[in-house]
């Protein structure tokens, strides 16, 4: 199982200091989570650009000075910890996606190949042997159909459910030129959640002064409050920092501004 962390921001900055005191507490746990890394970002075409690497990011010479390299309002980060029997290797690191999209999982279903078969199948693009880009690519195939983020996302996630033997999650994260998406289900049945405590697939979210940021479980930051975002519930975030949530199933619900949209004359105040 995997480690995942997102964040938009209204302006852009290294991405060390974008995320402020939550990056390296999220990145030591890649002590357990050590079979990968990967970050995608927006560049300033608004394109999204991903560089990743199949081995532990506390090991590796690269992860590092890339982060502090990258200059972004918006980006994923995920540390992988492998399913049994799935290889160590680029072509199942994730992000994955192009430059329209990155996408990445915390959880696992069986088959791997589930989302194969069926007419609305497309995995001629996969590279790996993963669940996870199996995943993304009905993600991908949804959207490129006409489907919004969220709903291509929820879309995706009821696929898995519906058709795999066992799962345990489909939480994700999902990075576009127009933002971040998050999700969180996980199965009742999970035996991860059993050995690894109630809120290990919970996915959380805070907002403050010019930015937001959504992540996994097991990393503290004393003093800092996180919202828990509700099973199968679509998280958006755009890139002016407006949140929506969407239930699934429908195309959006409630639409407010957070406490983190400020003017852009304020939006260093808080670097």
């Amino acid at each position: 199982m995997c480690r995942l962390l997102g964040v938009v921001a209204d302006s852009p900055a290294p991405l060390p200091e974008l995320l402020g005191g939550d990056l390296d507490p999220f990145v030591e746990l890649a002590r357990e989570h050590a079979d990968g890394w990967g970050i995608s970002f927006l560049d300033s075409g608004g394109q999204v650009v991903t560089a990743k690497e199949p081995t532990s990011a506390l090991r590796s010479w690269v992860f590092r000075p890339l982060a502090e390299r990258v200059v972004t309002s918006a980006a994923i980060v995920h540390l992988r910890m492998s399913s049994p029997g799935s290889l160590r290797i680029l072509e199942n690191t994730h992000p994955f996606g192009g430059p329209e999209l990155a996408f990445v999982h915390n959880g696992q279903f069986d088959p791997a190949g589930v989302l194969d078969a069926g007419p609305d199948a497309n995995t001629a693009d996969a590279k790996g042997d993963t669940d996870s880009e199996r995943y993304y690519l009905a993600v991908r195939d949804l959207t490129l159909l006409g489907s919004a983020p969220p709903d291509a996302i929820t879309g995706a996630a009821g696929l898995v459910r519906s058709r795999a033997a066992s799962w345990e999650s489909t939480n994700c994260l999902l990075l576009t030129p127009a933002g971040l998406c998050a999700y969180a289900d996980h199965s009742a049945n999970s035996a991860v959640i059993r050995r690894r405590g109630p809120d290990f697939f919970d996915l959380r979210y805070r907002t403050e002064p010019g930015r937001a940021v959504v992540a996994s479980t097991g990393w503290t930051r004393p003093g800092v409050s996180w919202a828990r975002l509700p099973d199968r519930r679509v998280l958006e975030i755009g890139r002016d920092l407006m949140l929506t949530v969407h239930d699934e199933g429908a195309s959006s619900s409630a639409e407010a501004p957070m406490a983190a949209r400020r003017t852009r004359s304020h939006s260093n105040e808080h670097r």
